[in-house]
């Protein structure tokens, strides 16, 4: 297998780096979105901070399109739509080994990661959408609760919904929500650092917080508009300190890179100076992962990327409905695993090591 090279990062570029508030250029609501209680504290939220607003005449969003697919993409990352999540969301599907159950707040991201993995799972341009029904997705959940039993929701699947949060409030009340079940908890996992409004929240035990992280070469270089490793595990750090939250890191896209073992030992170093504390803390460990599809997509969003999209370095991997994806072959993936099973094991010996994927 060839080890692809990232270019080495500067001094500078490897310092602490806090994610600007992501501000849209433009904010679109559709008739039904404004037609919820919830649609009309986000369209207040919005309208504070004076971004410009359109109210729609239909409850579809149209007129993304550029002439290209990058300027489609470009279009749809400054455009936030406000719509009603379908009932088909109503209907949870799981999502192992990540959690119990999946729900979706919003769908679409605003950062900039080369990497994507939404590439080819959403439809259409990657707008971000958020949803005005959020009464209705929350109501919804303790059906699927296990009476007696720790039920898990992952709310992270489509979106980071950290960094909308100053937009819709939507976090912040799932938080709560799960403060007040017997049984449910929620999950969510973020890119960014602005943690200041879930400080002080009544989650009750029943909230994980985690971040994503990386190596230094990986999350600064394919990891566009989005807070450094150091901000978001300070951000973290926070979290858990003055939010008494349970804590989590994720650790992916874990990449082979040049050099990966000293880059990786790094990083476990920072998560190690920053999580100086006793804490519930949990890590999930995640291989990169493409198909044939996401890779196209990819391609089409950045035509420049120093991304490793090289079927020849990787084996297929199918699924039980015959899709395919390219993983790294055994070999590296052993190496990989246990790279990190082992380093865990001795810098974070209570903490919970939940799967490798």
């Amino acid at each position: 297998m060839v080890t692809p090279s990232i270019p080495t990062l500067t001094a500078a570029e490897m310092s602490v780096r806090q994610a600007r508030l992501w501000m849209p250029e433009q904010v679109l609501f559709t008739p039904a979105a404004l037609d919820q209680p919830w649609g009309q504290q986000i369209y207040q939220r919005v309208q504070s901070f004076g971004l410009p607003i359109q109210e729609l005449r239909q409850n579809r969003i149209t007129g993304l399109r550029g002439e290209t697919e990058r300027q489609t993409y470009a279009i749809a990352k400054r455009t936030l739509a406000v719509v009603t999540a379908p009932q088909s969301q109503l209907k949870l599907t799981p999502i192992p080994p990540s959690a119990d159950w999946q729900f979706h707040l919003a769908e679409g991201c605003p950062a900039h990661c080369q990497y994507c993995y939404l590439a080819g799972s959403l439809s259409g341009p990657p707008v971000i959408r958020v949803y005005a029904n959020l009464p209705q997705i929350l109501e919804n959940l303790s059906a699927y609760e296990r009476s007696g039993s720790p039920t898990t929701y992952e709310v992270s699947c489509y979106t980071d919904p950290l960094e909308i949060e100053h937009l819709t409030g939507s976090l912040a009340a799932a938080i709560r929500y799960f403060g007040t079940r017997q049984d449910g908890h929620l999950r969510w996992v973020s890119k960014f650092d602005h943690v200041e409004g879930l400080l002080d929240l009544p989650h009750n035990g029943h909230t994980r917080c985690r971040v994503s992280v990386n190596a230094a070469p990986i999350s600064d270089r394919l990891e566009g508009g989005t807070a450094s490793v150091p901000a978001r595990l300070q951000g973290l750090r926070r979290l858990g300190l003055e939010g008494g939250y349970r804590l989590g890191v994720v650790i992916a896209p874990i990449m082979p890179i040049e050099d990966w073992r000293s880059h990786y030992t790094q990083l476990l170093d920072q998560i190690s100076t920053a999580l100086d504390f006793e804490s519930d803390l949990s890590f999930e460990l995640i291989s990169y992962r493409f198909t044939p599809g996401s890779k196209d997509v990819l391609l089409s969003w950045y035509p420049n990327t120093k991304l490793d999209l090289n079927e020849a370095n990787r084996v297929v991997k199918r699924n039980r409905f015959g899709g395919i994806k390219y993983v790294y072959d055994p070999k590296t993936m052993r190496e990989l695993r246990q790279f990190f099973e082992q380093e865990l094991a001795k810098r974070f010996p209570p903490a919970k090591l939940l799967y490798w994927t």
